[in-house]
């Protein structure tokens, strides 16, 4: 929750490769107060089976950059490993990025929706509501 001083900062992934939410990647958190400053890891969680990570550490008062860290070669290397279960034939690299790092500047007060379209070759990102 967004305060008078402070961001908030939420997502979800949806697996645009079958049409249903990612559940199982982790997720961290870090923030930073400057563009010169360290980045400090807040902490993280993962997505549940409707695709959304609602446990998401609070920011601290000050922060102006959020880093969102998402896991997804080990989504990939199960989603691959059952669909071999059902066609052992198949064979796919997995996931052509192992992971995706998204940063983006924050204003105390606002919060920020960050929902993340995932297929096993490629990503976009936006702010939603």
């Amino acid at each position: 929750m967004s305060t008078d001083t402070t961001a908030s900062v939420s997502t979800h992934i949806l697996d645009t490769s079958i049409g249903r939410p990612a559940e199982g990647v982790a997720i961290t958190l870090a923030a930073r107060s400057g563009l010169d400053a360290d980045w400090v890891a807040l902490g993280g969680s993962a997505t549940d089976a409707d695709g959304r990570c609602k446990d998401l550490p609070a920011l601290p008062e000050g922060t102006t950059h959020v880093r969102l860290d998402f896991e997804v070669e080990s989504y990939f290397s199960k989603k691959q490993a059952e669909a071999q279960q059902d066609a052992p034939r198949v064979r796919d690299s997995g996931a052509f990025f192992p992971e995706v790092a998204i940063t983006f500047a924050v204003t105390p007060g606002e919060h920020y929706h960050v929902p993340l379209l995932l297929n096993p070759f490629g990503y976009s990102v936006y702010r939603g509501s």
